[in-house]
């Protein structure tokens, strides 16, 4: 496959783009270069290679569902900036009277 200004133009419409004559001149390149990786790979024996389908051959490994490493309210309140008993408070985010 080609990579040409007719290509980079298409792709530009197609991405909702707006790119300079130096952008697509880097773009030009950089897809050449991607390419050229693709065609790098295919050179590659693959003979006798399964497909990877999962990074790992573990299904549905579950554990129990066990609560740990619990704190106490004191804990968990003693770096809040602002408390107010048995409460974390924090700036109101929503002015609901608009």
């Amino acid at each position: 496959m080609e990579i040409n200004d007719e290509l980079i133009n298409k792709l530009e419409n197609l991405a909702k783009l707006s790119l300079s004559p130096e952008e697509k001149e880097i773009m030009k390149k950089d897809l050449t270069n991607i390419l050229g990786m693709i065609d790098k790979i295919k050179e590659v024996d693959t003979t006798g290679v399964e497909p990877l389908r999962y990074i790992n051959q573990d299904v549905n490994v579950l554990r129990d569902d066990e609560a740990r490493n619990e704190m106490t309210n004191e804990e968990a309140l003693k770096n809040a900036p602002s408390v107010q008993e048995p409460y974390i408070t924090v700036p109101k985010v929503i002015d609901l009277k608009k």
